[in-house]
């Protein structure tokens, strides 16, 4: 299979969607693998790292599209990108579609067939291809709220971890999964004063088990939430539901009584942001004010650490990209029901359920997909 690479376009995007090692997995597997020009130099990897992998360079991204049965990314296509894939081209790359009506439509039109890297389940219950990220941007969002926090961008002026005489910060970390158990883990690590908050009572045990002594946590419902918010001098966004947009748990009202220059973390802002006065922004321009409260929405926030999430990324994704290259897609989703699930757009038709339910489009089953 010939394996395509383009250089990520979005804005502020420096990962890469192979690493030189992937690229030298693929084309010792007997593949061909054509990179962009500079597609990995926000990662750190030259054109000459790929070369030595046995990788070709292309000169423009058009080049890539038209060559490869298969293009491998790392964010969802942009529009520029998404006039490029062709009837039967295999896109694999993280999508979010749920909140993204346009990207829904043009992958539908394109005729291609699109896995997605958060969709992706594995024996565990888990999402194998989000956990990586999830790691990276739940261990950011303290780092960047607390910079939000500062003064000087708009926030309460209140330091992490207090000093001697004075208290710490006090964060909350809505949602208990990857991001959330990370998030609090840096927050507490930093002084901060953490509470997280989830439905799910064994997870609360679990975070009970064992990090107890590092941060507290209780059940999420409307009173505990809104409660703790208008304590909180941060506030971190870490809900996801799989594949579907992202619940809104802050409205604006509430916002009235949250403290003035708090810091609100949308880490769910892929799939549309769990506060309801969210709204994406990048890492030029990375944080905005509502009614008084900073907000920092940047969409892709381990892009700010390139290399850690390329590398981390590519590790997960690895296994997955070879099946894919090796049996071709049908086969390989058929041999796995986790990669399976990954399949939102196949040949004109959505074949995930939650994208059209958010999006109401109707949805074609991913097994009859298998049989088109």
């Amino acid at each position: 299979m010939h394996i395509g690479c383009p250089k990520e376009i979005k804005p502020q995007e420096f990962r890469v969607g192979l690493t030189p090692n992937a690229a030298r997995e693929a084309v010792n597997a007997g593949h061909t693998v054509t990179m962009e020009t500079g597609a990995g130099a926000g990662a750190g990897f030259a054109d000459a790292d790929y070369t030595a992998a046995g990788a070709s360079i292309a000169g423009a991204a058009a080049d890539v599209f038209a060559a490869a049965d298969m293009i491998v990314k790392v964010k969802e296509p942009q529009p520029f990108e998404r006039k490029m894939l062709r009837d039967g081209q295999i896109l694999f790359t993280y999508l979010h579609l749920a909140p993204d009506p346009d990207q829904t439509r043009d992958l539908m039109a394109s005729g291609a067939t699109c896995i997605a890297y958060e969709t992706v389940t594995d024996d565990r219950g888990g999402l194998p291809l989000l956990a990586p990220m999830s790691e990276v941007a739940g261990r950011l969002a303290p780092q960047v709220g607390a910079w939000t926090l500062q003064k000087a961008n708009g926030g309460r002026g209140v330091l992490m971890g207090g000093v001697p005489g004075v208290g710490p910060a006090k964060v909350l970390v809505i949602g208990g999964g990857v991001v959330g158990t990370h998030a609090a883990k840096i927050a507490s690590g930093m002084g901060a004063d953490v509470t997280v908050l989830d439905r799910s009572l064994p997870r609360l045990r679990y975070l009970d088990d064992t990090f107890g002594g590092q941060f507290k946590n209780s059940y999420a419902n409307a009173g505990n939430t809104a409660e703790l918010a208008a304590q909180a001098d941060m506030i971190i966004g870490a809900v996801l539901i799989p594949g579907a947009e992202a619940p809104k748990l802050i409205s604006r009202a509430q916002l009235a009584d949250v403290k003035p220059g708090a810091a609100l973390v949308d880490v769910a802002i892929d799939q549309g942001g769990c506060f309801e006065t969210s709204r994406a922004t990048t890492h030029q321009d990375p944080i905005y004010d509502v009614d008084g409260i900073m907000h920092y929405c940047v969409a892709n926030m381990p892009g700010a650490v390139a290399r850690t999430s390329t590398i981390a990324l590519g590790n997960a994704t690895m296994p997955f990209m070879m099946a894919l290259a090796n049996k071709g897609w049908k086969q390989a989703c058929e041999d796995d029901a986790h990669l399976l699930n990954g399949l939102n757009v196949h040949a004109g038709n959505l074949t995930y359920y939650a994208v059209g339910k958010a999006l109401g489009i109707d949805v074609m089953s991913p097994s009859i997909a298998l049989r088109t």
